[in-house]
């Protein structure tokens, strides 16, 4: 795919203006998951994967609306169905699931298996998917730093990365979207999303030859050219997906397409504005 990508004139923005924007939306994104905290005991929903719980498999003739429907006056948290249709998968947080298999086979459909996740499986998962964040975020961190080996050019790097997760975990909460090991996995594909497009935008402007602006348009051609082009194929993705009903795609597409829309806005108005701090005001002036 290929993009037009217009020269912006960066020029008639002060620094403060270019990063007042995306540092406003941090903090807002910040405050929905510190009340999520206050609320619920937890910075953003835990999916059966973190929580332990039962998974009940079925088959059923009907399609998910109906299966929905008819097991609506049970306990559950989530009904999907598996590609190809025709299986389902329901979770619940309740231990007895007599009512939700009477119910559905009263409805006539199948029961193929009942698992139990215990809450001590749940919790290790949790530190597991949290230690895997941690260590990619200060491997990227350390990576940065080894890099540039400055302060000001790392640091915009960083937090472009932080703001480039932080958005999305606050989205999933407004949206209902539970953290499951796929979430996890969309986060860390961010990580590395939002590495690459910062140090492209770095390493054009400390390292290559040509004036600032020259630099940073060189680089933002290239960029959201590769970020746009990404944001398509998530949205295809998701779209398709949903269409098949196949389970986890449409979230991973979702927190992606998040991601990757506020790593736009991190890189070109935060991460550029510290850059020209850098450049024309601070240390390297």
């Amino acid at each position: 795919m290929d993009f037009e990508v217009s020269d912006i004139d960066y020029e008639q923005y002060s620094n403060r203006q270019l990063a007042l924007v995306p540092l406003a939306i941090l903090g807002v994104a910040l405050l929905v998951i510190a009340v999520w905290y206050v609320m619920f005991g937890v910075p953003v929903d835990l999916g059966i994967a973190f929580t332990g719980g039962t998974e009940v498999r079925f088959t059923a003739d009907d399609g998910l609306s109906e299966v929905r429907e008819t097991l609506g006056e049970t306990e559950y948290d989530s009904i999907q169905s598996t590609a190809g249709g025709g299986t389902f998968i329901l979770t619940t947080q309740a231990e007895d699931t007599t009512t939700i298999e009477t119910a559905a086979e009263e409805a006539g459909y199948e029961i193929e298996q009942v698992q139990q996740r215990s809450a001590t499986f749940g919790t290790n998962s949790q530190q597991q998917a949290l230690l895997g964040l941690v260590v990619a975020f200060v491997g990227m961190s350390t990576l940065v730093f080894v890099l540039f080996r400055t302060f000001i050019p790392s640091i915009a790097v960083v937090v472009s990365a932080f703001s480039d997760i932080v958005i999305p975990l606050a989205l999933m909460n407004v949206l209902d979207i539970p953290l499951t090991l796929g979430a996890v996995a969309a986060l860390l594909m961010l990580v590395g999303y939002s590495v690459d497009s910062d140090i492209l935008l770095n390493n054009h402007i400390l390292r290559r030859r040509g004036g600032f602006y020259e630099s940073a348009y060189r680089a933002m051609r290239t960029g959201i050219t590769m970020t746009l082009t990404s944001i398509a194929a998530m949205v295809v993705m998701t779209i398709v997906a949903t269409f098949f009903e196949i389970p986890l795609l449409p979230e991973i597409g979702l927190i992606l397409v998040f991601g990757l829309t506020a790593d736009l806005m991190n890189t070109y108005m935060l991460n550029m504005s510290l850059l020209r701090y850098y450049k024309y005001e601070g240390v390297a002036k």
